[in-house]
């Protein structure tokens, strides 16, 4: 992710994939919920993912002219079993900086991720077949998001 090879990215995602990054909220203890329901930053599937990453690729992306210099860092790892032998969940942390060009300030992002992995015959043993990313701020002070976390 950091060398922004996208396309190899893509090739370890399943067909079937949830992108989903919900939208937080700041709520009382006792409302019993910390997202908005029916809003996500961004809710996709691998066609709308294999969008974006193709999108990188024309003059269009102004977002990303130049590109950003990207550092995730992963930590707090745990795995999880499934009912399903071939499928796992991973729970982590991800922390994003990112800078743009030579002016403005950089941006860091904090997040807990949930992923499931589901393990393949190809080459690379498992592909991401779930990610669900709960970012730790209600908002987020970035100028886009065009990233993946």
């Amino acid at each position: 992710m950091d060398a922004q090879d996208y396309s190899e990215w893509l090739s370890r995602i399943a067909d079937d994939v949830h992108y989903i990054m919900p939208v937080r909220v700041t709520t009382a203890l006792g409302a019993g919920y910390t997202t908005s329901p029916g809003m996500a930053h961004w809710d996709e599937n691998k066609y709308s993912l294999s969008r974006r990453v193709a999108r990188f690729a024309t003059d269009h992306a102004w977002t990303e002219d130049p590109p950003s210099r990207l550092r995730h860092y992963i930590t707090n790892v745990r795995t999880f079993r499934t009912p399903n032998p071939d499928e796992i969940i991973v729970d982590s942390a991800v922390l994003l900086f990112r800078s743009r060009g030579d002016v403005g300030e950089s941006s860091t992002v904090s997040a807990g991720r949930e992923d499931l992995l589901r393990r393949t015959s190809s080459r690379s043993g498992w592909e991401l077949a779930r990610r669900t990313i709960m970012v730790d701020e209600s908002v987020i002070r970035m100028q886009n998001l065009a990233i993946f976390l």
